[in-house]
């Protein structure tokens, strides 16, 4: 799962961002208004941590910005503001949740896990297809009740292919999803290739009932056979 923090304390943002990735969570960050919106703008993710008072505008006019688009991103506000207007305001702009400062990254966690869970898996912790069921709190993935071991990688593109199932995904995509802002440092998308081609040697072994198919010069599919 891709989440965007948008939070100018820089100390915060960080601390936010470790706890996440030892989640195995991708993380992006955008410490102003201005760097916000460009990147929500470009990209797609699966929650967004933000905050009201930025450098440079106002959280709310992102929510507002979000909602003009259509764009339905799970939104969680991170904000010092505790009156009951903005909360309100949040939340009919669209937002899923408000978490007043200061509070424990351990909650901010459950809020995120629990929003994506209900947004994403109407409540649930797994994906199911076919015969695999992808347990997303243990991070493990079974086939026909026996455990195929995946290491974090492969976890989180099979993650992405099963949410996205029988949907064209192209490289960048999948590479800004599953490495967030890293991806930058990257000189080709070999890697990419590598981490896929390992992952159907794993599905074909434990007769998977789903394949990734190649788009040629494009991208993947996930398909149920």
């Amino acid at each position: 799962m891709k989440i965007l923090i948008v939070e100018d304390e820089p100390e915060l943002q960080k601390a936010i961002a470790d706890s996440l990735a030892r989640e195995h969570f991708v993380t992006e960050t955008a410490g102003t208004f201005d760097v916000a919106m460009e990147k929500l703008g470009v990209y797609n993710y699966d929650c967004i941590l933000l905050d009201i008072m930025l450098p440079g505008g106002d959280g709310l006019q992102l929510l507002q910005e979000l909602k003009k688009t259509g764009k339905q991103e799970n939104i969680i506000i991170i904000s010092a503001k505790d009156s009951l207007d903005d909360k309100l305001a949040g939340l009919e702009l669209g937002a899923d949740d408000y978490l007043t400062k200061p509070f424990h990254i351990a909650e901010l966690n459950a809020r995120i896990k629990a929003v994506l869970r209900r947004k994403t898996l109407d409540g649930k912790n797994t994906i199911e297809t076919a015969n695999l069921q992808l347990n997303l709190t243990e991070r493990q993935l079974l086939v026909n009740n026996q455990l195929v071991p995946l290491n974090r990688k492969e976890f989180d593109i099979l993650n992405y292919f099963l949410l996205n199932k029988n949907r064209l995904i192209t490289k960048n995509a999948l590479a800004e999803h599953v490495w967030g802002d890293h991806i930058d440092q990257a000189d080709n998308f070999d890697f990419i290739y590598y981490q896929i081609k390992n992952l159907r040697k794993k599905l074909q072994s434990c007769q998977a009932g789903v394949e990734i198919e190649s788009i040629y010069g494009v991208g993947y599919k996930m398909i149920e056979i």
